[in-house]
């Protein structure tokens, strides 16, 4: 653990369902931290019923199934192919927003400008409530929400999810290493019809940023 900018910065290595439990930090610092998933997991938005998982497809994927409280459509983590980072902040602390909206952008910001270093262009941030579209409620990375970033194209480049109590915002964000429609619906209840249309559907809505260092551009840019 080390501290940048006033941010208090952890780095872990978890399971999928621990790293989706809501433990606030002890200290009233603003944290990140940066994690990577030790198995891969298809982890399912708070009001997902069981019903949208086929259980024998998950199995056959090594997905385990998991739930995180927040909501939204299903997201499928596996080792080395996203960066995951949250960021915790505490009541007081100069991104503290009571509209959750508001309070997603200033974290959108910071990841916009840090995709930018890498070499992302014509990105902005998503600055009003969800907009749903056809697979967005099975596949969170399909729809677009506050905060998050897409581009010229609307490409979808940072997913942002949060949670909140009197004393904490958690603002859970990830972008992905490698983009792949096939895997994000190999553990989904649907017809083959539908998994063909939602493959190709989705098959141009994500950004991958390959091997870019973008953990270090976004760290170099917390606030002071």
């Amino acid at each position: 653990m080390n501290s940048s900018s006033g941010f208090v910065v952890e780095h872990r290595r978890t399971d999928p369902a621990s790293l989706h439990a809501f433990s606030p930090p002890e200290h009233l610092r603003p944290k990140v931290m940066v994690a990577e998933v030790t198995e891969p997991a298809l982890v399912l938005g708070s009001a997902q019923s069981l019903s949208v998982v086929d259980e024998r497809r998950a199995d056959r994927s090594g997905l385990a199934v998991v739930r995180r409280r927040s909501g939204g459509g299903s997201v499928v983590l596996v080792p080395g192919r996203q960066v995951w980072m949250d960021f915790w902040i505490p009541e007081g602390h100069s991104w503290w927003q009571d509209d959750v909206v508001s309070a997603a952008v200033p974290v959108g910001e910071l990841w916009a400008d840090a995709l930018r270093a890498v070499g992302v262009e014509g990105l902005r941030v998503h600055r009003s409530g969800l907009e749903a579209t056809r697979w967005s409620s099975l596949v969170c990375f399909a729809g677009r929400g506050p905060g998050e970033v897409v581009d010229d194209q609307s490409v979808k480049w940072l997913g942002l999810s949060q949670r909140r109590t009197r004393s904490w915002i958690r603002l859970q964000t990830m972008v992905h290493r490698v983009w792949s429609p096939e895997l994000s619906l190999s553990a989904l209840a649907m017809t083959d019809e539908q998994r063909v249309d939602a493959e190709a559907e989705l098959s141009g809505v994500v950004g991958s940023i390959g091997d870019a260092d973008v953990v270090s551009a976004v760290l170099h840019r917390l606030p002071s």
